[in-house]
């Protein structure tokens, strides 16, 4: 498995319209098209890369949707090596698909609970069943 970039930041919020209004003035960030994931939101793109993902929560105290960074993600090259690798390490992972765009997403936490995911493309076909530890 080859990392190609650091891919986005995903950030939960309350303020969805006023974080996309800061990031476009501050950083020129623009909107851009988002999956029709079961949630509220927001894709700002810096060229044509969606670098912040905003999601949005209608309280900022109840966990799990609290406001935080939620997570990071990279794009990467390998889906079958990666999930072998994760197995051999025995790291649980959940594999996602973002709908309408293909992409799929191996997620997983560091051991301070972070979490993170690994993007494939659409075309990198895997067995993508869960795997827990």
């Amino acid at each position: 498995m080859k990392i190609n970039y650091l891919d986005h930041v995903n950030i939960r919020t309350v303020n969805v319209a006023g974080l996309v209004e800061f990031y476009g003035a501050i950083l020129k960030f623009e909107p851009g098209p988002r999956p029709d994931f079961p949630f509220d939101g927001a894709w700002l793109y810096c060229g044509d890369r969606p670098v912040i993902h905003l999601v949005a929560t209608a309280d900022p105290t109840g966990a799990p949707w609290n406001l935080r960074l939620e997570h990071f993600a990279f794009a990467a090259e390998g889906l079958s090596d990666f999930l072998a690798h994760l197995r051999q390490h025995g790291v649980a992972y959940r594999v996602g698909v973002a709908p309408g765009f293909g992409i799929q997403q191996v997620n997983f936490h560091d051991p301070d609970g972070n979490h993170l995911h690994v993007d494939f493309a659409p075309e990198e076909a895997a067995d993508c069943s869960p795997f827990t530890t």
